[in-house]
């Protein structure tokens, strides 16, 4: 198979905006990226770098004040290529993109599932909406579904509501509607922020054990490294609504290349960790996001800064191959 053909989405020089009172917010700021078949991409950063914005801005999400500027955001199909940021977003052909071919799976499943209808009623409606199937297929394939995320008695649970469900519970009828239309890329904004370790580490298992059963993508939004480390095979590091460092996990974990990321690692703790070294916290705060700024964004906390720091942006170029840094100690 070709390389193209291994590509499944790419997002070219994305640009999304929120126009407010205060100033535009330039959320995602110039991003590219590429998500191949049957792989995870994991995308780490602070909160408020961009990076479900960027989620959004592929599920064709965006609602006003926000808007996609620039950019094109590439969907590798079967039948030819199609750039999402030039459909209507709640036009009939993205709303059978959105579900059929790229699904999501939201931060806090008590607010993402609505409290009124039961869980068996909600993905069968999903179910139904966009595989045109009939009550009764419907709710096979519902049953189907919670079984294939661990659901014990799933033909009691589709009629039990949101509230009679642990959080656990709740994020697996999440992917079960996610997955009910074996989408090619499933996007997960931080799906165990809220759940305990031992039902994240289920739920990680789970979603890894889903990719290979059906084949799908993945795009991983965390601010966990550990997560990363156990779940993706690629990996981007954003801030500031760019992508400041990409590569492959052992790129990211072994050979990080920009202060930033650096300064991520430094300061995970380890159980080699003892008490007289103490973690090494990146200084400073992020920099107001409305405030524009000439130069790099992560010049006021980077302890390598130089004076082309403060003047221009740099741009993310190859420094070995696959691994790829915005930064200017890495332009020589």
């Amino acid at each position: 198979m070709g390389l193209i053909l291994a590509k499944l989405i790419e997002l070219k020089n994305l640009k999304t905006n929120f126009y407010t009172r205060a100033g535009v917010v330039r959320a995602v700021n110039g991003v590219d990226f590429t998500i191949e078949r049957e792989k995870t991409l994991g995308v780490v950063g602070e909160s408020g770098c961009g990076k479900s914005v960027t989620a959004l801005s592929i599920m064709g999400l965006i609602q006003t004040p926000g808007l996609i500027e620039t950019g094109e955001i590439l969907l590798h199909q079967n039948e030819g290529v199609v750039d999402l940021t030039r459909l209507d977003p709640m036009g009939p052909v993205m709303r059978s993109i959105r579900g059929n071919e790229i699904a999501m799976i939201f931060q806090d499943p008590m607010t993402s599932l609505n409290p009124v209808f039961t869980i068996g009623n909600q993905i069968m409606e999903s179910i139904m909406l966009h595989q045109k199937l009939g009550a009764k297929d419907a709710k096979d394939k519902t049953i189907e579904m919670l079984q294939a995320v661990g659901i014990p008695s799933p033909t009691l649970r589709i009629k039990e509501y949101p509230h009679q469900l642990s959080g656990g519970m709740r994020q697996r009828v999440m992917i079960a509607m996610a997955i009910s239309c074996n989408p090619s890329l499933l996007i997960a904004d931080e799906p165990t922020t809220a759940l305990d370790v031992t039902i994240q580490a289920q739920v990680l298992n789970l979603m890894n054990a889903l990719r290979s059963e059906f084949q799908a993508a993945i795009m991983f939004i965390t601010h966990d490294l550990g997560v990363i480390a156990q779940m993706a095979d690629d990996v981007i590091i954003m801030y500031l609504g760019r992508v400041i460092e990409s590569g492959t996990v052992k790129d990211i974990f072994h050979n990080p290349r920009h202060p930033y990321t650096r300064g991520l690692m430094n300061s995970i703790p380890s159980l080699a960790t003892t008490k007289e070294k103490r973690l090494a916290p990146i200084k400073g705060v992020v920099p107001d996001i409305l405030e524009v700024k000439e130069g790099c964004g992560f010049e006021s906390r980077c302890p390598n800064i130089m004076d082309i720091c403060k003047k221009q942006v740099p741009l993310l170029i190859e420094i070995a191959q696959g691994h790829y840094s915005a930064c200017w100690l890495n332009a020589n």
